[in-house]
């Protein structure tokens, strides 16, 4: 899971979705406890997921993920119970802004990892040690609600000069999450339902910013994401040329004019394994 490239979103309270998620493709699939899911309906929510774990195979289970309600909600504690009793391999966490949020989900459920959602100016601030913090295993960028809390203002239309503002936190979550060891961190997601050009473009922002994966919200904007996360024949191909031109003259190997030194044999070498997922 640490390697999905898509977390798809599906609302706790609507088990009939569950099985049509994970077949969508998505590497991970998100029972959403928090946004997606009333006041009134956060029991039965919880007592669908339960249900669902306990029939479900270990192999859907190792792709599940459920997104609980964060650490100053009075729903946390319950859902937190959901999960253990689910035996589901991870949360994810919302509005983390500090290790102390972190170990509080793992006091409770001992082993758990937590996608840490950083949808704040403090949780951006600390990003270093939300990212350092034991059992985290993957940053997620909550660009929405990030947003909203320093009162940037998103063109609806995808314009992407409006995302400016949200450069400095995309950097941070890059640079934390590569100084840690994890995986690239995790887009956040594009609203726009049915708008595959936008959702291509939000993507292609995130990874110009250091990220590796994208939250979706339909499993229609799974296949995009995927196709445009691997490699292409003609990518594959040059990749393919730079490590037989490497191989022929270690160290000193020239390639259509230009010298394939080791950072060119390390970006070949990714573009394949990228090829391979």
């Amino acid at each position: 899971m640490d390697t999905a490239r898509t977390y798809l979103f599906v609302p706790g309270n609507r088990p009939d979705r569950f099985g049509k998620a994970l077949a969508s493709g998505a590497d991970a699939v998100v029972l959403d406890l928090e946004d997606a899911v009333a006041a009134d309906a956060k029991d039965a929510a919880r007592e669908a997921v339960r249900a669902w774990a306990a029939a479900a195979a270990p192999a859907q289970r190792a792709r599940v993920v459920v997104r609980t309600n964060d650490t100053a909600s009075p729903h946390l504690a319950a859902d937190l119970a959901a999960v253990a009793a689910a035996a589901v391999p991870a949360v994810m966490l919302p509005k983390t802004e500090s290790a102390a949020d972190v170990a509080a989900v793992r006091a409770a459920v001992p082993g758990v990892a937590v996608l840490a959602l950083v949808e704040s100016a403090r949780g951006v601030a600390a990003a270093d040690e939300i990212a350092g913090a034991e059992g985290v295993a993957r940053l997620v960028f909550g660009t929405l609600d990030y947003a909203l809390d320093l009162d940037i203002e998103l063109d609806p239309d995808g314009d992407d000069t409006a995302r400016d503002g949200l450069s400095y936190a995309a950097g941070r979550l890059a640079v934390a999450s590569r100084c840690a060891g994890l995986p690239a961190p995790v887009g956040g997601v594009t609203p726009q339902l049915g708008d595959e050009a936008r959702l291509l473009a939000d993507l292609a922002w995130d990874r110009r910013h250091g990220f590796g994966a994208k939250l979706c919200i339909h499993p229609a904007q799974v296949p995009p994401v995927h196709a445009a996360l691997t490699p292409g024949p003609d990518a594959i191909a040059q990749a393919r040329r730079v490590l037989a031109a490497d191989a022929a003259s270690p160290g000193a190997a020239r390639l259509d004019g230009r010298m394939v030194d080791r950072p060119v044999v390390l970006a070949a070498r990714r573009t394949l394994a990228r090829s391979a997922s």
